[in-house]
């Protein structure tokens, strides 16, 4: 099968609004070999539970990671989401999946190896990935990129972790009523974390610095150089809220 190897999904295409990025579904099949590289816009894959895993695929961080993980759904979706991810990133390159190697950018806040997530030899799209419970989001750029997918949690994790969020958004959400708040906390923290991948810090910048608000409209982002755009993902993924940041222009590549 060239680039993808043999059981790589396929293209489920499905119409997509301005500003919206291109989602595809991934399911049992061959890939196009290899891919046409992102343009503009990212392209998003959603891979949904019980698909194939091959641990024959990941290098020997990801297989240990895998093995530390406890046995059962969690590591079947940890390997299922890098086996994905391998097989997109060759179908890009035209690259056997075996062969991609992966590292890490510097961190922006303390020069430490494990930053953004790129190709060992940067010979392809910026990428980015991110699990919930039963679904996996996947985004490939032409510049630096971030996502995340997050399950809409109980009242008592938002009481618990909205304390540290950007004060604006703090204010946001003691506004709403108490059934309310989940759902608006869930997109705040998936707008947030999507951002904090894209620039590379991760949750390692604190969450009050910036504001990405809890209202069902994203705002403008932090910073102009960026986009961020909720990713709307129901019926097919209900009680899961998900978005993405997206460097504007030049490639990010230093």
């Amino acid at each position: 099968m060239g680039g993808a190897g043999t059981g790589s999904p396929h293209l489920d295409r499905r119409p997509s609004p301005a500003r919206t990025p291109v989602v595809r579904s991934l399911a049992p099949g061959p890939l196009p070999d290899p891919l046409p590289p992102p343009g503009a816009a990212a392209e998003l894959w959603l891979l949904r539970e019980h698909h194939d895993a091959d641990f024959s695929l990941l290098d020997p961080a990801e297989r240990d990671r895998a093995a530390r993980t406890r046995p059962g759904p969690a590591r079947t979706a940890y390997a299922a989401a890098h086996t994905a991810l391998r097989r997109l990133l060759g179908a890009y390159t035209g690259t056997p999946p075996a062969s991609v190697r992966l590292t890490r950018d510097d961190c922006p806040l303390c020069g430490s190896p494990h930053g953004r997530p790129r190709l060992a030899d940067r010979n392809g799209p910026h990428f980015s990935l991110s699990h919930a419970p039963g679904l996996t989001l996947l985004a490939f750029a032409a510049t630096p990129v971030g996502v995340d997918v997050e399950a809409v949690p109980g009242p008592a994790t938002v009481a618990a972790i909205a304390r540290g969020l950007h004060p604006i958004e703090r204010r946001e959400l003691a506004a709403l009523p108490v059934a309310d708040r989940p759902a608006a906390f869930a997109r705040a923290w998936a707008r947030k974390e999507a951002y904090l991948k894209g620039l590379g810090t991760g949750l390692a910048r604190p969450l009050h610095l910036d504001y990405v608000g809890t209202g069902p409209v994203a705002p403008p982002p932090p910073d102009p150089d960026w986009t961020l755009d909720d990713i709307p993902l129901r019926p097919t993924a209900p009680a899961r809220t998900a978005a993405l940041a997206l460097l504007r222009g030049g490639d990010g590549r230093r």
